[in-house]
């Protein structure tokens, strides 16, 4: 087996031995490991086939394609493309040339990507495989992108992203261990910032906005306005009180929200959705009238009475001399907080935000029990006492003597 063969540049056939000396200053020497060009012809599903201008073409096997599992040849080449390739084998009798795009690529390969990651560039790569923990890119050499450094988000599945294009950044370079680390997520990242930085220039406190939920956390929801996050805290949520975001909104909603506070120094971007939405008194307003009789819930009990919610966000007061018929010391005897009740309106006035209830006029009043009839008085006895007439006396002609003494 030969390891070294003489090729004519643009000669169909093996050199012959009388050429001439202009033939011969073409005609250059392949040995194992020179690095050639030439033009992709055929494909196979395992192997390429590249013209090289020799007798016979040299075969790219699938292996040495590309620094990382393909399943077919036409996933690294196209046909007609010219490609660079290192010479793996050579053997001259069975008409083989070996040829590795893989080997070709890398030298080359970890030089640019030394210096995407002294500059900090951001480049394309398309996802050729999704495997555990990430995805793989062929950039040259094989690149691994974390999970974690796909997006700036969590990403449950990432099926759909093989065959993708995305932006990336040499996060982390080893030639020695051949390791290259990407993150799109830093890409996304400061695109992000910038974005950011332009559209908070832009806010001003009271702006109503559209948003699109994107996350939801135990303290409030992060709503999406144009491509930047602003943070509804979950007071903010809605007029009534929420105990948890997921109980109001759901990830994906659209929303319309209202800006409170615009903090460029730190990022922040305070929103409201119950700012954005009629206050729960003004849409009170034509809901009830006196005398109206409404079913609410005890939420708050104190020593005067009761506060009951009659519409989310709307709560009247029903004082104790209002809670029953009888007689009660405190609201506690009668009520509970979360009882359903009714209750009457006996005032109602939206502007100061205050409404006036009564459960006992919804209650009909108990009756008074019969008193129970006089007994007839007993005839007077005789008796031997005197007249009132004979009872009658002078004080003076009584005690006239003793009283001289005081004037």
């Amino acid at each position: 087996m030969s390891e070294e063969i003489n090729v004519q540049e643009n000669a169909a056939e093996p050199v012959a031995d009388n050429v001439s000396q202009d033939a011969l200053e073409n005609v250059v020497t392949l040995k194992k490991g020179d690095t050639v060009k030439g033009t992709v012809v055929k494909i196979d599903d395992n192997q390429a086939y590249v013209s090289l201008g020799y007798k016979y073409d040299g075969v790219i096997p699938l292996r040495e394609l590309s620094s990382v599992n393909i399943d077919n040849a036409a996933e690294a080449v196209q046909i007609g493309q010219e490609v660079e390739a290192k010479i793996v084998s050579i053997n001259d009798a069975k008409e083989s040339l070996v040829l590795s795009k893989r080997q070709a690529d890398a030298p080359r390969a970890w030089d640019e990507l030394q210096a995407k990651f002294d500059n900090g560039e951001a480049f394309e790569v398309v996802v050729t495989d999704v495997v555990k923990g990430g995805l793989v890119a062929d950039v040259g050499v094989r690149g691994f992108v974390p999970a974690s450094m796909v997006e700036r988000h969590f990403v449950e599945d990432f099926s759909s992203y093989k065959g993708r294009t995305i932006k990336v950044k040499v996060k982390e370079i080893d030639r020695e261990n051949n390791k290259v680390i990407l993150s799109a997520k830093d890409v996304l990242e400061a695109e992000y910032e910038e974005k950011k930085q332009q559209i908070m220039g832009s806010l001003e406190p009271g702006q109503v906005l559209e948003g699109k939920v994107q996350r939801l956390t135990p303290f409030g929801a992060f709503v999406d306005i144009g491509g930047i996050d602003g943070l509804v805290h979950v007071s903010e949520i809605a007029w009534q009180h929420v105990a948890h975001p997921a109980d109001v909104v759901s990830e994906g909603q659209d929303v319309k929200v209202k800006v409170l506070k615009v903090d460029p120094s730190i990022g922040k971007i305070s929103l409201s959705i119950k700012a954005a939405q009629p206050g729960p008194w003004e849409s009170a307003v034509g809901q009830f009238n006196i005398g109206d009789t409404v079913t609410g819930v005890v939420k708050r009990l104190v020593s005067f009475g009761a506060f009951v919610e009659i519409a989310p966000g709307v709560e009247g007061l029903v004082h104790i001399s209002q809670i029953a018929h009888r007689h009660i010391a405190t609201p506690y005897e009668v009520l509970k907080e979360g009882q359903e009740v009714q209750a009457k309106v006996l005032d109602f006035n939206p502007a100061e935000k205050r409404v006036s209830l009564s459960i006992k006029e919804t209650e009909e009043a108990p009756a008074r029990p019969e008193r129970e009839a006089r007994a007839p008085r007993a005839p007077r006895e005789e008796s031997n006492l005197p007249p009132a007439e004979s009872m009658s006396f002078n004080l003076g002609e009584r005690f006239g003597d003793k009283l001289s003494k005081f004037k």
